[in-house]
C-alpha cells in the first residue's frame, strides 16, 4: 500500500496545490505551489480550517463536517491577506485516515499569477491553467507588439508629416506649411501680419562663389529670421531666396517696422564662407490681416508682394508697408 511520502510525491506531480490532512483536519503535507502562496507561514501542522475560511458550503465549521463533503465542490479563501479565493475538492483516504484536498484558483487565476509571481512551472503540465497562461502571455505579447507598432506608425506619420511641411535646406516651414497655417489663421479670424522677404543680390553669390555658398547664405538667413521671431510666429521659405514670416497677433506697424529694420541690418552684414565674403541684403514688404474686410490668402500675399516690390523699386535693402501704398494711391 502507498505510504504518505509516496502519495505526496505523486500528488506534487499531478496537482501541486494539494493538501494532505489527517483525521483531525491538520495539514500533514502541502503542495509546493500552494505553499508558495504563504512562503513565510508553513502550513504543515496547522488546522485546515485555521488556514482557510469555507464559503461554500456555509454550514461546514468542523473537521467532521469538512470530511463529510467528499466530492462536493468547495469555495474558500485564506483567512489572512491577501484573501485569495480558491476552489477545492476533497477525496477521503481509506480507513478514515484523513483526506486529499486539491485546490485551484478558478477564475481568479490571473490575479493569483500576478499577486504571487507564478509561472507555468507552478502548475501541473496537464492543468488547463497552463493553456490559459499561455493565451494570456500570447495576448499580452500581441498587445505589446501592436502598441509598439502603433507607436512606430504614429512616429513615422509624424515624421512624414513634418518632412512634408519642412524645407530640408533651412529647416524652416515650406510653402505648403505656410498655406495651411494661413488658411487656419484666416478661418479662426486671428489677427496677424504677413511679411514677405526677398534676399537682394543672392543670384550674384551663387554665380560668383557657387551653390554651396548660396546654400550657406540661405541657412544663415534662416537662422537670423528665426532669432528675430517669437515662438508663436512662423518663418517659411516659399521660393529660392524668398521667405514669408507670419506674426501671430501682431498688427502694430511701428513694431513690425522695427523688426524689419533689425532683419535688414543683420542680413546686410557679410557672411563668411570658405574665407570669402558673401554679401546680400533684404527687401521686405508687410501687410496686415486687419486691412481686409473679407480676407483671402491670395489677397494678403498679393498685398505683401506689392509692398515688397515697392521696397525693391525704392533702392532695395528697405521695408515697405502695404498701408503706405494704399495711402499713396488715395492721395
Amino acid at each position: 500500500m502507498m505510504n504518505a511520502n509516496n502519495l505526496a510525491e505523486l500528488l506534487q506531480t499531478l496537482c501541486p496545490m494539494f493538501l494532505l490532512v489527517n483525521e483531525d483536519g491538520k495539514v500533514t503535507r502541502v503542495g509546493s505551489t500552494l505553499q508558495k502562496l504563504r512562503p513565510e507561514k508553513p502550513m504543515e501542522g496547522q488546522s485546515f480550517l485555521d488556514i482557510f475560511e469555507l464559503l461554500r458550503p456555509r454550514a461546514v465549521t468542523t473537521v467532521s463536517g469538512l470530511m463529510s463533503q467528499a466530492g462536493t465542490k468547495l469555495q474558500l479563501r485564506f483567512h489572512d491577506a491577501p484573501r485569495t479565493a480558491l476552489k477545492g475538492l476533497i477525496a477521503p483516504l481509506p480507513k478514515g485516515k484523513g483526506a486529499v484536498i486539491n485546490l485551484s484558483f478558478g477564475i481568479s487565476i490571473l490575479d493569483a499569477v500576478r499577486d504571487y509571481a507564478l509561472t507555468s512551472a507552478d502548475f501541473s503540465g496537464t492543468d488547463l491553467a497552463i493553456e490559459l497562461l499561455y493565451l494570456v502571455e500570447a495576448k499580452s505579447a500581441a498587445m505589446e507588439a501592436s502598441r509598439s507598432l502603433n507607436l512606430r506608425l504614429q512616429g513615422a506619420m509624424l515624421a512624414a508629416e513634418e518632412k512634408a511641411f519642412t524645407d530640408t535646406l533651412t529647416g524652416l516651414k515650406n510653402r505648403r506649411a505656410m498655406d495651411v497655417l494661413l488658411d487656419h489663421m484666416i478661418s479662426s479670424k486671428s489677427p496677424f501680419a504677413l511679411m514677405h522677404l526677398d534676399l537682394d543680390f543672392f543670384k550674384s553669390v551663387n554665380d560668383q562663389f557657387g551653390h554651396a555658398a548660396g546654400d550657406y547664405v540661405l541657412q544663415q538667413a534662416a537662422r537670423i529670421m528665426g532669432e528675430e521671431t517669437r515662438g508663436d510666429d512662423t518663418v517659411a521659405r516659399v521660393g529660392g531666396d524668398e521667405f514669408v514670416i507670419i506674426y501671430k497677433g501682431l498688427t502694430d506697424e511701428g513694431v513690425l517696422s522695427a523688426i524689419a529694420s533689425r532683419l535688414i541690418d543683420r542680413l546686410r552684414e557679410p557672411m563668411m564662407f570658405d574665407n570669402v565674403s558673401c554679401q546680400v541684403s533684404a527687401s521686405i514688404g508687410t501687410a496686415l490681416s486687419t486691412q481686409f474686410p473679407s480676407l483671402k490668402p491670395a489677397e494678403i500675399l498679393h498685398a505683401a508682394d506689392l509692398a515688397l516690390y515697392a521696397a525693391k523699386r525704392n533702392g532695395r535693402s528697405r521695408h515697405c508697408l502695404y498701408s503706405q501704398l494704399v495711402d499713396h494711391s488715395h492721395r
